[in-house]
């Protein structure tokens, strides 16, 4: 039994509970040992930039996750409900002193891969020191760097020594930057490259490629997995579209039985009020969120009074009415809605946008001319109306009059490196996640080893102290205030600005069930939820 607990915040249970909308009437028709077929317009390729991107050590991003989380088995793993996380590779762990500064874990028997090796604390071991010898730069090591060393006094026995105390380090091995690898099949200093898998999760993967590219993939219940998990199928095919009105056209098709990312604003507004006949459609409280990063190095942003008179002019309420039609929320602070350390606190500075104090804002600081400024965002990573709202920001900005923007967008797998290696000054991104918890959106964009790489140089060490303090208290809850203190410093300094938080939708045949249990708290698909049944 973990004796170190995560506590969650009421609010947060609300945020996550699924609201069920427009059940058609009629049975399915499919029998219940079909594969389940899921659709997508999350692609999958390898490429110069990516060319390992189902590799735990480079994988970081919600749609390789969603595959890693599928296949690989971790330590500890959430929950159906809640935000404390549970054994799954492992039978228990716990933190064998009070500092939380050491944390042991014994194996469940019997553990194997998906190729029928055995699964040790020898992987286990392997695979944290692969990741943080590695060092990957796009990668999640920044998730696991304050490990220190990790020892094994037996076949079945691991123990983590930890740099300083962390609290939600039981939460780290539930994420796929714990994802236990076989060491006699992944190299310990390259990456595993091209889109093969061999894990412990609750599946085992075939991906069917054209050109590098994914255009089917084929989850197949693995026969080896021993874990916590209850699967519910015995098959899931994921195919691939370009769109989210290709994808909808195949669900209507009964071609595939669920599609989750990613829905248009239009499509969310329409199937939310009116479902068609034999699908019903799930809504959830999300804790995605979108926000402008700079890269504070970069001459164009540099200033810091260009970064807030940009925060003074942004209007996310005209992003969330009439770009997202209202299927997402103004947000003020990293931290989203029902999650302790929530605050307002760039509304409380910037309130209303106001050109008038923004002008004010460039002329304290010298500037009088109208900034230069190029926004860029990728084209088919966060669904079609990316491009909408990037739009909609430039002109916001330009309506002004203090500002000369123009937007650029491109694919995802240029999009991303060029943003981590700092070549834009302003980029959009979302974040989805690792767990529930207000440090995973504080840490990883401020940290020493934050994710974002050279595209985001900014530091600040009373971030980094208030960090440090709440790593060292149990119940979360009692974080709350060092985390508001965060978003303050943030809004006085714009190293992000945060534009809005997100909702979680899946539209599914009626025949499926267990589709409001599919989506987590970081928006992954659990695919075991997932049953061929009887239409409602």
């Amino acid at each position: 039994m973990i004796r170190k607990t995560l506590v969650v915040p009421a609010a947060l249970i609300g945020l996550l509970a699924p609201v069920l909308a427009a059940c058609g009437d009629d049975s399915g028709s499919d029998s219940e040992g079909d594969a389940i077929r899921v659709g997508t317009t999350d692609g999958l390729q390898v490429s110069k930039e990516a060319p390992a991107p189902l590799d735990p050590v480079a994988a970081y991003d919600i749609n390789t996750w969603n595959v890693l989380q599928n296949t690989f088995q971790t330590l500890m793993r959430m929950p159906r409900t809640g935000t404390e996380p549970e054994p799954d590779a492992a039978q228990s762990c716990e933190f064998s002193d009070k500092e939380s500064a050491q944390y042991r874990c014994t194996l469940r028997d019997g553990l194997k891969f998906s190729n029928g090796h055995d699964l040790t604390s020898e992987d286990v071991k392997f695979s944290f020191d692969r990741m943080l010898g590695i060092h990957y730069e796009n990668g999640p090591y920044g998730l696991l760097t304050n490990i220190d060393k990790v020892e094994t006094p037996g076949e079945k026995e691991v123990v983590f020594h930890l740099k300083s105390p962390d609290a939600t380090f039981p939460s780290k091995l539930a994420t796929a930057a714990a994802a236990i690898v076989d060491k006699d099949e992944y190299p310990a200093k390259g990456l595993y490259k091209g889109l093969k898998i061999v894990g412990s999760g609750p599946y085992a993967l075939d991906v069917q490629t054209k050109d590098g590219q994914a255009v089917k993939s084929v989850y197949t219940r693995n026969k080896h997995y021993k874990g916590a998990l209850k699967i519910q199928n015995d098959k899931v095919e994921v195919s691939y579209y370009k769109t989210g009105v290709a994808m909808e056209k195949a669900l209507k098709g009964d071609r595939i039985d669920l599609m989750s990312r990613s829905l248009s604003p239009d499509q969310v507004t329409r199937l939310r009020v009116r479902a068609p006949k034999n699908i019903k459609f799930v809504e959830q409280g999300g804790q995605e969120i979108r926000y402008l990063g700079f890269n504070t190095n970069d001459p164009a942003v540099k200033n810091k009074a260009v970064r807030r008179a940009i925060a003074q002019v942004v209007d996310r309420d005209q992003l969330t009415r009439e770009v997202y039609q209202r299927t997402a929320e103004s947000l003020y602070s990293l931290v989203p809605r029902g999650m302790g350390g929530h605050s307002t606190a760039f509304y409380d500075v910037y309130n209303d946008p106001d050109p008038k104090k923004a002008r004010d804002i460039l002329r304290g600081a010298g500037i009088t001319k109208p900034v230069k400024i190029t926004l860029h965002y990728t084209t088919d990573h966060y669904g079609t109306a990316t491009k909408q709202e990037f739009e909609a920001l430039k002109k916001q900005l330009n309506d002004s009059g203090l500002f000369d923007a123009k937007a650029e967008g491109a694919p995802w797998s240029k999009y991303n490196p060029a943003a981590k290696r700092g070549d834009y000054a302003v980029y959009g991104m979302g974040w989805f996640p690792d767990f529930a918890d207000p440090d995973n959106y504080s840490a990883p964009f401020f940290g020493k080893d934050n994710f974002m790489g050279a595209g985001a140089p900014y530091r600040n060490s009373t971030i980094d102290s208030l960090i440090s303090r709440t790593r060292q208290q149990e119940q979360r809850e009692r974080t709350t205030k060092d985390f508001e203190k965060v978003q303050e410093i943030m809004a006085a300094d714009v190293p992000i600005l945060p534009l809005w938080q997100g909702k979680q939708y899946v539209a599914a045949r009626d025949n499926i069930t267990g589709v409001e249990w599919a989506l987590n708290a970081s928006s992954t698909l659990q695919m075991w939820e997932l049953r061929r049944g009887i239409g409602e």
